[in-house]
């Protein structure tokens, strides 16, 4: 395999071309035009735009990337996540044009990709199972009676798809029927798929994650775990690994348990298999990614392996390096991702240039991104500016290291996650180990992010605010705001301490 082309943009594109550029290989950036500038662009030995801004016309175009690998000479293509990365269709198109895709084969996409079929493939290993329906549900009344005999609180989920789209929690038999309409239509608008399930509601789940690797030769391994837990809208903001809840025995179980369910779907590649830990330790899985996930560094910095030169050597047809036996959990590492979204406003995203941009640097850092200073967010894809990890030789290291790296990242122009991220280092549920999925419903509010003043800085601010009203010349009663004179500034900072 001697050049690969990146069917996706940003710092997974980067992140991939990196590993090839020290495997020898030759790379393919392609690009939309609101990416023209893009550091992946100029990093690829060759570059093809392949159409307008939105992903609907550039990215998402699987005949236009396999036609720009053909005018190239391309031996393979790497999808990276999201877009194209799970599209069945688009994987076998791929192996018809002659190209290797550095992913699982599309009759295994096709199994895991609908949550219903990866059950019924997990069912014949006896992978445990949280309680529910087997099938798809369509009938209102038979869907209700199921739910009475699962016991409420449940949850009704899409059956494609993912990202907390086509997802409800019902709480009372009362409103199961308008909560059923509309997961229905939520899946129906998101995935063109309107199938849902039905699920017993874990209360205080956390989400835990496996690692898996397959060749072609038969092999099997998982590469431990990840903790996604901390999450907004049911997409993961922190993850770390390992978990610090998991025993050797659960861990083995679990791990044994992901390696069944990618044997289940004859997988090859890296992959990913999703599991909730309840409050008692009790596993169910969830689902199966067939990529390569956002949060893989956390894995890469424990175990030392490269996942992005392990899914090129597979798709080679090389046999795995190592076995079981040999993999080690060597350290610790937590991930934040960095998103352009306020944290103060819902998380909503917050499009805008990056006037200042300044990236952490030392030992047990690194930060995978796709923008430089002065660059734009684009509008038309998700708004993920970087990924920070750090390494420690323990969680405590990572987690301190974590807080001084956040503190060194500049970033101007746009609202970040980056404080959020601050909060969730030193928040003592965090600290402790003992958090789940809803950690930001029971801890997180707006005005956590606000800053804490000690007495010598309180001072300098009334000090300041009784220079800016002195010099505006307004005349404001003391007991109406701060006093004119700017040597009363103790009386001033009375009156800021209240707000």
């Amino acid at each position: 395999m001697n050049k690969i082309l990146i069917a996706n943009r940003g710092e997974i594109a980067l992140r991939v071309m990196r590993s090839c550029r020290e495997m020898g290989i030759k790379t393919v950036a392609v690009y939309s035009e609101a990416d023209r500038h893009s550091p992946h662009v100029k990093y690829a030995d060759e570059a093809v735009c392949i159409g307008p801004p939105p992903s609907s016309q550039s990215y998402l175009i699987g005949d236009k990337i396999i036609e720009v690998c053909k005018m190239l000479g391309v031996d393979g293509i790497h999808p990276g996540y999201g877009f194209l990365s799970e599209n069945a269709s688009f994987a076998a198109k791929v192996k018809e044009a002659g190209i290797a895709f550095i992913g699982p084969s599309p009759e295994s996409m096709d199994i895991m990709g609908d949550k219903l079929s990866a059950k019924a493939a997990a069912k014949k290993y006896n992978i445990p199972m949280v309680p529910g329906t087997e099938g798809a549900i369509d009938d209102i009344e038979t869907a209700k009676n199921t739910a009475i005999e699962v016991g409420f609180p449940i949850l009704v989920k899409a059956s494609a798809g993912g990202g907390g789209k086509g997802m409800r929690i019902v709480e009372r038999v009362e409103d199961f029927e308008e909560q059923m309409k509309l997961a229905v239509s939520e899946a129906t608008s998101a995935f063109g798929n309107g199938a849902v399930f039905i699920e017993r509601y874990v209360a205080g789940p956390r989400h835990i994650e496996i690692q898996v690797l397959g060749d072609t030769h038969g092999n099997i391994v998982y590469l431990f775990e990840r903790e996604c837990s901390v999450q907004r809208r049911h997409q993961k903001v922190v993850e770390e690994a390992p978990s610090c809840v998991l025993t050797p025995e659960i861990r083995k179980a679990m791990g044994e348990c992901a390696v069944n369910v990618a044997r289940a779907c004859d997988y090859v590649g890296a992959g990913t298999v999703e599991f909730l830990l309840d409050e008692n330790k009790n596993f169910y899985f969830l689902e199966m990614n067939t990529r390569l996930q956002v949060e893989h560094p956390v894995t890469e910095q424990i175990t030392g392996i490269d996942l992005v030169k392990e899914q090129i050597k597979v798709a080679r047809g090389e046999k795995l390096s190592f076995k079981q036996e040999d993999l080690q959990i060597k350290g610790h590492s937590i991930e934040v991702r960095v998103y352009a979204e306020d944290p103060l406003n819902n998380f909503l995203p917050d499009i805008g240039t990056l006037h200042t941009y300044k990236t952490p640097q030392g030992l047990g850092i690194r930060v995978d991104d796709g923008f430089e200073e002065g660059m734009q967010i684009p509008i038309y894809y998700d708004p993920m500016i970087a990924k920070l990890i750090t390494f420690g030789k323990d969680r405590e290291e990572a987690r301190l290291r974590m807080i001084r790296a956040i503190n060194d990242y500049h970033i101007s122009g746009v609202e970040t996650t980056l404080p959020f991220c601050n909060f969730v280092m030193q928040h003592e549920a965090f600290i402790s180990g003992n958090f789940d999925t809803h950690f930001v419903k029971h801890y997180f509010k707006p005005d956590s992010l606000q800053p804490v003043l000690n007495e010598e800085e309180l001072e300098l601010a009334a000090l300041a605010a009784s220079i800016a009203l002195a010099e505006t010349k307004k005349e404001i009663p003391l007991t109406d705001g701060l006093s004119q004179n700017t040597g009363n500034w103790k009386a001033n900072r009375k009156i800021f301490l209240k707000g």
